[in-house]
């Protein structure tokens, strides 16, 4: 830790010392926090933006490791070279600042609409592919004002790609490597006047490390745009994918036969107006899935007789639109309207036919949510704006929740920011919380935090770097105590944030963050401190990208039994241009070959590589 904090340290007195510039580089423009595009530097929240060179530059297929490098305070957790999984045993939950993705309460968006499992109410990882992904902006904090329930911990919003000039291009990519994995990637991208489309497919699949650890996944994205007039532009969308797992189980407990099927997909229209004075947009979407699970035995001699099946679907509308009244000002404002259904039951592997469970819906397979949102923002100098904002969202079942934001951003130099934020995060149960399984309890009421938040952030020449420090208190969190599910947590997190940003010359780009987390309440999968250290670098026909990421104080069990984790992986990917639209690729991971575990009895694979070929017509 000493050492990390010396090198960052010493990245930043270096600052000082190179060029004392006031050029600036290009602004973030962001639409994650604001449903607007919007100049970070007059928000109050804080906003990481990963564009596709980023997400691209390390042969990843899944946007998940990418994000967890690149913005401090996010973990993500793993169990394989490749495949996060669900149901027992899984991978894949989004940690943000001691705030768990695993219980619902991190929200992933694409193209600002959420996508999470209705019934169970957590992201599905393996759905979040780099195919599809023009950039992706990371709000760290609660959205709750703009994004509703689940946004009480930060959102993830995938930004998905689009095509601006006239022209035909394909890009293919293909590679295998350890373990027998295998990872191919089509994409057609057509501009024709007014009209333009995106239309990718995407196939993976490994025997991972361990026996009964396979896994396999194909899907597709296509999206369909046109543009009316100058003001005024449509799209329709549609993103599937369907994967089969395995889950071996622990190196202490193997399991046998536990295999998953799941299919995931959303499909959505949009009509956008962009005028001088105003903008908004009227979106409509459909979040589904269909699950099948064998739970699997400890003894093959004895299979299971019956299969775990759910279906799901958050079915939405969003409306708002932004004015700018006058000089400085920008109101927003909008409502939202969610339909979410699910449904879980049991079939007999010799019949096919529903087994009587313990499902306690019984006519409730389904809510309604509807929310009305104000964001007003102002500027009342040159140097400060400020932001306020409040949400009421009712729910069918557990009522009404007023959610309120505000913030003040000065800037005492054109090229720096001071940020004080207050934000409330809130979820409501889901519906395997309320009616499913003996815990279920269906007089829950949503949980609920308050976040508060001071960030400094500089540019200063070829360097931007940041600061931020905050406290996290809530309470109402649902826990499972003596067999039953109850409204008794509490969270109090506390921690300092740093990251920064080098661009040396047009050959070397070097990036850092650090994160630091205390938890008066420990759980699972929220490292107390976190480095990742990364480096580019372009000449002729190569390129390299290399990164270290120390991870401190991890915890895989809590409680009588707490059990922590220290690692160090350093992953490294060789791209050289051999022909003009041909490059050749290789990618290591966990180069020092470290032995860890993420999830408790799950050994991570040692030292890994890749090799394949970028082709783009």
């Amino acid at each position: 830790m000493k050492i990390g904090i010396s090198v960052f340290a010493f990245v930043f007195a270096s600052v000082f010392t190179y060029g004392q510039t006031d050029s600036l580089s290009l602004n973030d423009v962001v639409v994650t926090g604001t449903r607007y595009a919007a100049d970070v530097r007059h928000l109050p929240m804080t906003v990481n933006v990963i564009d596709r060179q980023t997400l691209t530059s390390q042969q990843q297929t899944n946007v998940l490791p990418t994000v967890m490098q690149q913005v401090p305070g996010v973990f993500v957790t793993s169990r394989a070279l490749m495949g996060y999984g669900v149901s027992t045993g899984a991978a894949g939950g989004v940690n943000m600042r001691g705030v768990s993705g695993g219980a619902g309460q991190m929200l992933v968006l694409i193209d600002g609409h959420p996508q999470y499992n209705g019934v169970y109410g957590h992201p599905i990882s393996d759905s979040y592919q780099t195919l599809m992904a023009e950039r992706v902006e990371v709000l760290r904090g609660p959205a709750s004002v703009l994004y509703g329930s689940n946004a009480m911990g930060g959102v993830i919003n995938i930004v998905t790609r689009s095509i601006r000039e006239d022209g035909v291009y394909t890009h293919l990519n293909a590679g295998a490597g350890s373990y027998g994995t295998v990872q191919t990637e089509v994409n057609n991208q057509v501009r024709n006047g007014r009209f333009s489309s995106t239309v990718s497919a995407q196939y993976g699949r490994t025997d991972n490390h361990r026996p009964r650890m396979g896994f396999e996944q194909y899907g597709g994205y296509v999206k369909l745009g046109y543009d009316i007039c100058m003001n005024w532009n449509a799209y329709v969308d549609v993103n599937v994918t369907h994967f089969n797992a395995s889950y071996p189980g622990t190196t202490q407990k193997p399991m046998y036969d536990a295999d998953q099927w799941i299919t995931r997909g959303v499909l959505s229209a949009a009509l956008e107006n962009h005028y001088d004075n105003t903008n908004g947009a009227l979106s409509v979407y459909s979040n589904f899935g269909r699950h099948k699970i064998d739970d699997g035995t400890t003894d093959p001699t004895t299979p299971t007789e019956r299969l775990f099946r759910s279906k799901d679907a958050l079915t939405g509308v969003s409306l708002y639109q932004s004015v700018r009244l006058f000089e400085g000002n920008r109101v927003t404002a909008g409502v939202d309207y969610q339909h979410i259904y699910g449904n879980a039951y049991y079939t007999s592997k010799e019949t096919c036919e529903v087994l009587e469970t313990s499902n306690k819906q019984s006519g409730k397979s389904y809510r309604n949510e509807i929310a009305g949102y104000v964001d007003v923002r102002q500027d009342l100098a040159s140097w400060v704006t400020v932001d306020a904002g409040i949400r009421l969202d009712h729910h069918s079942v557990t009522g009404s929740e007023w959610i309120p934001q505000a913030g003040v951003v000065v800037r005492p130099c054109h090229n720096s920011e001071v940020k004080l934020m207050g934000s409330k995060g809130f979820r409501n149960p889901t519906m395997r919380e309320m009616y499913l399984y003996p815990p279920s309890n269906e007089d829950l009421e949503p949980e609920r935090l308050w976040n508060y938040e001071l960030s400094w952030r500089h540019r200063l020449g070829m360097v931007n770097y940041g600061v931020n420090v905050f406290y996290i208190n809530g309470d109402n969190m649902i826990q499972t105590v003596n067999r039953k599910n109850v409204n008794t947590g509490e969270i109090e997190n506390y921690g300092l944030e740093l990251e920064g940003q080098w661009t040396v010359d047009k050959h070397w780009n070097v990036n850092m963050n650090h994160s630091f987390l205390h938890m008066n309440n420990k759980i699972v999968a929220a490292p107390e401190y976190k480095v990742f250290a990364g480096a580019d670098y372009r000449q002729g026909k190569w390129n390299v990208s290399a990164g270290v990421q120390y991870i401190n104080g991890l915890y895989t069990a809590v409680g009588d039994n707490e059990q922590k984790e220290n690692f160090c992986l350093v992953n490294a990917t060789v791209t050289y241009a051999c022909l003009q639209n041909m490059r050749l690729w290789v990618r290591g991971e966990n180069l020092l070959a470290q032995s860890y575990e993420i999830n408790l009895g799950y050994p991570m694979p040692k030292a890994t590589f890749m090799a394949g070929v970028n082709v783009s017509l």
